[in-house]
């Protein structure tokens, strides 16, 4: 049996129709057409086309802990298994929780299985594992937190950032954190009267640009006004982790306007 699990390490591939996802696999018949066509139509057609393809009944998420589980519990840390925590991955299965799925399976199914499947799961994870140790790192730089992931404005970023408030007595004070080559949209404060921003560099190196004039570069002390009315973005520096904490100055009628991204060649010419 464990043999024949390796005939389905090849890639799945998906794709949405009427907001249902359909699983297509060939691994059977591409690796067994023609000795085995039953088998390949089975694993092709049913296990695939039909079962994983149920997704309105269970997700490809759940479907994949499950499979995980299964194929650890009975020792099989092949091909196949590697094969099943990519398509983990891919369905949204991050490396906290893979390692947290494998350190609970251990307790029931046994150590040492845990122990093959970690040293699997450890190379399918592997540029989450160097990203979790560069922002593990960058937060020991720093006082305050990262925060968790800005999802509420990540359509006005490029790249990834956190959020973090500190304060909502008096002024709003938050820590946003930036990964490298983080930025914000072009945008403006607006009021009719008071209002803008007050950036302050926590860690790290970025950039502070307003439109029609040179970029300003970011660090830990630097301090920088923004007036309401003023078009503006800000963000890390391509090579580096970066944080500022932003202060919302009061004001009356406040609001924020965003516009276009900031393009890579502006963005790249920053460094020229």
């Amino acid at each position: 049996m464990k043999k024949f699990l390796l005939f389905v390490v090849f890639s799945i591939f998906t794709f949405h129709v009427m907001a249902q996802e359909k699983v297509v696999q060939t691994a059977g018949r591409d690796q067994l057409g023609q000795f085995a066509p039953k088998f390949a139509e089975l694993n092709d057609d049913v296990l695939f086309g039909e079962v994983w393809s149920r997704t309105e009944k269970l997700g490809l998420r759940d479907r994949s802990l499950v499979t995980i589980t299964s194929l650890i519990s009975q020792g099989i840390t092949d091909n196949s298994l590697v094969f099943h925590l990519q398509s983990a991955k891919k369905n949204g299965i991050t490396r906290t929780e893979i390692a947290e799925i494998i350190t609970h399976i251990g307790f029931y199914a046994g150590w040492p299985k845990a122990w093959a499947a970690f040293n699997l799961a450890k190379g399918v994870w592997v540029e989450d594992t160097t990203a979790e140790d560069a922002k593990a790192a960058f937060q020991r730089e720093m006082i305050f937190p990262i925060g968790e992931p800005n999802t509420a404005y990540a359509e006005y970023f490029v790249g990834q950032s956190y959020l973090a408030p500190i304060s909502c007595e008096q002024v709003n004070v938050a820590n946003v954190t930036f990964e490298p080559g983080c930025r914000n949209n072009w945008h403006i404060h607006k009021a009719t009267r008071g209002g803008g921003q007050v950036l302050i560099g926590v860690a790290g190196r970025g950039w502070y640009q307003e439109e029609g004039k040179p970029a300003v570069e970011i660090h830990p002390g630097t301090v920088i006004h923004i007036p309401a009315g003023v078009k503006h973005w800000h963000g890390a520096a391509s090579d580096s982790w970066f944080a500022h904490l932003a202060f919302e100055i009061s004001g009356e009628n406040t609001s924020n306007e965003w516009f276009e991204p900031v393009s890579d060649e502006e963005y790249e010419n920053l460094r020229k």
